[in-house]
């Protein structure tokens, strides 16, 4: 299918370590105030060992890219993804939580953004991630395409053979996911509120 079609699929979404994953973590990246490149570059550190949540009510961007790939954490562990690229993102909200393991007992990290502040919006973003829960429609899907040929999102392509997938105009309404990582994006994440503590709710 090429880019010129506009035909639109539509579908409940809850895919596990399958394609489309993890669309909104980019809010953690915002914090840690990491500046993209020219396009878009995969993860190139060791990832935590801890994954984190991710959610908002609505997202919608230009052009997705993914393929399956593996993090690996300092202990040489390794974590199997789908490395998801996505061109332009705007989400009505967004909220990212992750439980961490302290001297003091188990820790929640909770950052929020945009709802009343404003939408979130996003550019050129690498997110490594699990699973996806949420009601997706998007165009000029072109699935099972050898990953080495991806050209949706500048950057985001995987080793020749691998499965693959892209897609045009996505919206996905409900988000709810889990990632390892996230790299690159210019992010302005209006309204933001960052909590630390210990008996704080997770996104979901």
């Amino acid at each position: 299918m090429g880019k010129g079609n506009r035909a639109a699929v539509e579908g409940r979404v809850d895919w596990r370590r399958s394609a489309l994953v993890a669309l909104p973590a980019a809010a953690l990246v915002g914090v840690l105030g990491v500046v993209t490149a020219q396009g878009a570059l995969a993860a190139s550190f060791a990832v935590s060992g801890t994954s984190f949540q991710v959610s908002s009510s609505k997202l919608s961007s230009k052009g997705l890219a993914s393929y399956v790939h593996t993090d690996r954490s300092v202990d040489g562990k390794g974590h199997p993804v789908a490395l998801l690229g996505i061109g332009d993102a705007t989400l009505t909200d967004i909220c990212q939580s992750a439980e961490v393991d302290t001297p003091l007992g188990k820790v929640v990290f909770k950052l929020t953004a945009g709802g009343p502040a404003g939408n979130v919006t996003a550019s050129n973003l690498v997110i490594d991630g699990e699973d996806l829960d949420g009601d997706a429609t998007f165009g000029t899907a072109q699935i099972g395409r050898d990953a080495s040929t991806l050209d949706q999102v500048d950057g985001v392509r995987g080793e020749p053979g691998k499965f693959g997938l892209q897609a045009g105009d996505i919206e996905v309404v409900g988000v709810k996911s889990h990632a390892w990582s996230a790299t690159g994006g210019n992010f302005r994440l209006k309204g933001m509120k960052l909590d630390v503590s210990m008996d704080g709710g997770k996104c979901f």
